[in-house]
């Protein structure tokens, strides 16, 4: 398989992380083991970003692999410090999306990787920019999580 197939075989892994997610309470652990002030409507919401961009990099991946980088590094950036990192931290406590992070997550995000090795278009840059573009996504929603917190940031008189 090349590049293009794995770029959307990691939208359907992240689909299923995400059920995993909701079914388990990730919102709840969220809160209670990262310090988190997520609601539900923030899990949909960002939930849904990744879902369009989930699309997008798989229509993308024959002519920008950068895109299908970037989420393939997303996902291994979300296993592995928010899902792996924090059950060693707790010494075992059960991070909902660790068993399809490391079952999909994982294994999905490197063979992206491969393909666009295989395909010649994986160079230093794109390895580089796809984990500093991957970073960068996954600590957006996290810091408006905390900056929304603000009074300049919060609509109320």
């Amino acid at each position: 398989m090349g590049l293009t197939e794995w770029a959307w075989i990691a939208l359907i892994a992240y689909a299923v992380h995400i059920m995993e997610e909701y079914m388990f309470d990730w919102r709840d652990w969220a809160r209670a083991v990262i310090r988190l002030p997520v609601e539900w409507g923030d899990f949909y919401v960002t939930n849904s970003v990744v879902v369009v961009f989930g699309i997008a990099q798989g229509a993308l991946a024959p002519t920008v692999p950068l895109v299908p980088l970037t989420f393939a590094a997303l996902m291994i950036i979300n296993a592995t410090f928010f899902h792996v990192l924090p059950m060693i931290v707790t010494r075992g406590r059960w991070s909902p999306g660790v068993f399809t992070a490391a079952v999909l997550f994982y294994p999905v995000g490197i063979e992206v990787f491969r393909a666009a090795s295989a395909e010649g278009t994986l160079t230093t840059g794109t390895l580089i920019g796809a984990f500093v573009i991957g970073a960068l996504l996954m600590a957006y929603p996290i810091v408006m999580l905390h900056l929304r917190g603000l009074p300049y940031f919060r609509q109320t008189p």
